[in-house]
């Protein structure tokens, strides 16, 4: 019996030296009462890209904002109650358990969930949601080239730019590097707003001609002249296209599926730990 005592008295020992051994052999830099700061903690913080100035200077930042939190916490510790401290104890282990579940099911999730969405699922729910999807700013499409006044073969740029077939747009996108600044995709749908700030000639006073459609414009400012396009328009509280509303719809099917497979999961994690004999419950 004395030699079990004795072993186990020795061991406690060991254990304990190795304790006090490991921080002895941490050096600290700064002290709150019982409580120590040691460099080890904080060198992740120097890089070979500071100078040594600045080094010590973010090293005493940190040991400030270190001492002022330490002092506030055990300042809040000997001011509140048992009950509360319990409290908030229950508080910080809740939101932990919280941030590491949430964590983990983020990463079953992401391995399983399907995050293609077909045309037609897109279409599907656009038709069944199509009151959800009204404008609250206007939309057009629209092409236009900014050129000098100078350029040769205006005339014929501005011909072919109105005229727009298929050889045109393969002739003016192949000389788009004498333009200062164009876009010739006129079948996609962007904001007026954007139109507006990517050309300076266009105010208040005249953006109401971009809402014209099939309008063709001409404006001059001193950078040069600006041909522009008007190929369609749609107003606020029109139904947007589904085109232009579907990433938002990919991504509202994609977070349904999320959730329909968190419960899944929240299912099947309890099933399989009955199962596993990994969770039970006592009467």
């Amino acid at each position: 019996m004395q030699l079990r005592v004795g072993i186990v008295v020795l061991l406690v020992f060991c254990t304990s030296c190795h304790f006090f051994k490991k921080d002895v052999d941490r050096k600290p830099i700064a002290r709150v009462n019982d409580t120590y700061l040691y460099f080890d903690e904080v060198k992740g913080l120097l890089t070979q890209s500071l100078s040594s100035e600045d080094s010590t200077l973010l090293v005493q930042n940190y040991i400030e904002n270190w001492a002022k939190e330490q002092l506030f916490v055990q300042g809040a510790k000997l001011n509140l109650s048992e009950k509360e401290q319990q409290d908030f104890d229950k508080l910080v282990q809740q939101y932990k358990n919280d941030l590491y579940s949430k964590s983990y099911i983020e990463a079953l999730v992401s391995r399983s969930v399907n995050t293609d969405v077909s045309i037609e699922e897109a279409q599907e729910y656009y038709e069944a949601n199509k009151d959800v999807f009204k404008l609250n700013e206007e939309l057009i499409k629209f092409r236009y080239i900014n050129v000098s006044e100078k350029i040769l073969d205006f005339n014929e740029i501005e011909k072919k730019f109105k005229r727009f077939n298929e050889a045109d747009k393969r002739e003016l996108d192949s000389i788009a590097i004498q333009f200062k600044s164009y876009s010739l995709n006129d079948s996609i749908w962007i904001r007026l707003s954007q139109a507006v700030d990517k050309i300076p000639v266009i105010t208040a006073e005249n953006k109401g001609e971009l809402l014209k459609k099939t309008n063709f414009i001409e404006l001059k400012d001193s950078l040069g002249v600006y041909l522009m396009k008007i190929n369609d328009v749609l107003l606020r509280n029109d139904t947007a296209p589904l085109e232009y509303v579907k990433p938002t719809i990919d991504q509202i099917v994609i977070n349904k599926r999320k959730l329909e497979l968190i419960r899944e999961l929240e299912k099947d994690i309890i099933k399989d730990a009955i199962k596993n004999k990994q969770f039970e419950t006592f009467k």
